[in-house]
């Protein structure tokens, strides 16, 4: 999509169209423009979305209803295999959410 973007700025470089504030009609800009504030729009989302798996990837197995397991299973290992990038490291924290 971002790419579709760049390329159809690129080519609406020259092509004028109404800019708008507060649903009226404002200052001339290119469409090209207008499509380029998408397409960093695009981006941040893209960071929000990357920040986002980075906090969530944690492996809450393990932490039971809230204080814990006492099946003796390797934490670390199990969430390697299962593709997390590292363990919760509070049972608490990792099955409730007492920060928003």
């Amino acid at each position: 999509l971002q790419k579709g973007l760049l390329e159809q700025a690129e080519r609406e470089s020259d092509t004028i169209m109404p800019g708008f504030t507060h649903l009226q009609t404002a200052q001339p800009v290119t469409f090209g423009h207008h499509l380029l504030a998408w397409f960093e729009m695009l981006s941040r989302d893209y960071e929000r979305l990357v920040d986002c798996r980075k906090r969530a990837n944690r492996m809450p197995l393990g932490s039971a209803a809230l204080a814990g397991t006492t099946y003796p299973i390797d934490r670390e290992y199990t969430a390697q295999l299962l593709g997390f990038d590292a363990v919760g490291g509070n049972s608490l924290d990792g099955v409730s959410d007492r920060d928003f």
